[in-house]
Formats: structure tokens, C-alpha cells, sequence
């Protein structure tokens, strides 16, 4: 099996702030990702799937090392003091190197 190393960035977080980290990613460089509603247990209480201003989302990117590093930092800077957002990156072997 050939793959190509890459980056899985995850993002969950309120899901009113969905349009801004869409916008976000791509303008980081980011060729697509993936949204799904998320619901869980954390040190800002419980959140439930489902309600637009009250849920959260989960969005995911595959990408290169660069832009991992690049929307990470600006997560940090912008969005973790005043928002319920967790964020981290795994290593994947991509399958198809030529959609990301």
C-alpha cells in the first residue's frame, strides 16, 4: 500500500462558529473538510447536538504539516480564551495523495 503522509487536523467547537472556520481553513490553505455535529462532556459543562447556537461541530482537515501549524496557531490566538474548542493533530497515511 502507497501513502503519503499528511496531517489530520480536528477542530470541536461551538457550532455558531462553523462559517467562520470553514472561511478559516480554506483561506490557510486547507483543499476541503469534513463537518459533523458533535456532542460530549468537557471542562466548559455539557453540549448537545442538534440546536445551531447551542451545539458543537466537529470539522476536519487532512493537510500538510504547513497548514496544520498555520490554523492551529490561529486558533490559539483567536479563538480558545473566549470560546469551548479543543483541537488536535494526528498523523495519516492519505490513499488518493492528490486530493489534498
Amino acid at each position: 500500500m502507497d501513502t503519503t503522509h499528511k496531517k489530520l487536523l480536528t477542530i470541536i467547537t461551538e457550532a455558531v462558529l462553523e462559517p467562520r472556520l470553514i472561511d478559516l481553513v480554506r483561506e490557510m490553505g486547507a483543499t476541503g473538510y469534513t463537518v459533523t455535529e458533535a456532542r460530549g462532556s468537557g471542562s466548559r459543562g455539557v453540549r448537545s447536538a442538534g440546536w445551531m447556537h447551542n451545539g458543537n461541530v466537529r470539522l476536519e482537515v487532512i493537510c500538510t504539516d504547513e497548514v496544520a501549524v498555520k490554523i492551529t496557531e490561529h486558533l490559539r490566538a483567536h479563538f480558545y480564551a473566549d470560546y469551548a474548542m479543543v483541537s488536535f493533530v494526528i498523523d495519516v497515511g492519505v490513499l488518493r495523495a492528490d486530493k489534498f
